[in-house]
C-alpha cells in the first residue's frame, strides 16, 4: 500500500455526502477535470465528520464536482502527507491550503 489517496472519485453531492459516516479523515475535492481544488481532513472540530467538513467544501468550491476520503484517526498527519504528496507532484499546494506551505516538509515519493 503506497501513501497516495488514490480511492476512485466519487460525484460530490448531497446524497453522496449523506451516505458518508460521522468519521474522522482526510480527503481530496476536485473539478470534473480531476484537477484537486483542496486537500483537507475532517477534524474532532467536525460535529458530523466527513460530512461536515465535504458540506463545507461543497459551499466554499462553486467548481468541485467530486471527491475521495479515507477515514483515519490520525486525519493530522495524513493531512501532512497529502499535503507534502501534492507539494512535490505540482509544486504547489491548492489554494485552500497554500498558506501551510511553510509548515509541511518535503519529500521525493517514487
Amino acid at each position: 500500500m503506497g501513501i497516495r489517496l488514490d480511492k476512485p472519485w466519487q460525484r460530490l453531492d448531497d446524497a453522496a455526502v449523506d451516505a458518508l459516516p460521522a468519521q474522522l479523515g482526510v480527503y481530496h475535492v476536485a473539478d470534473a477535470d480531476g484537477t484537486v481544488l483542496s486537500v483537507g481532513y475532517a477534524g474532532a472540530n467536525e460535529l458530523f465528520g466527513m460530512q461536515s467538513a465535504l458540506r463545507r467544501e461543497m459551499e466554499q468550491h462553486g467548481g468541485a464536482t467530486q471527491f475521495r476520503c479515507e477515514f483515519t484517526s490520525n486525519y493530522r498527519s495524513r493531512w501532512d502527507e497529502l499535503l507534502m504528496l501534492h507539494l512535490a507532484d505540482h509544486g504547489k499546494l491548492p489554494e485552500p491550503q497554500r498558506d501551510q506551505a511553510q509548515r509541511v516538509g518535503r519529500l521525493t515519493p517514487s
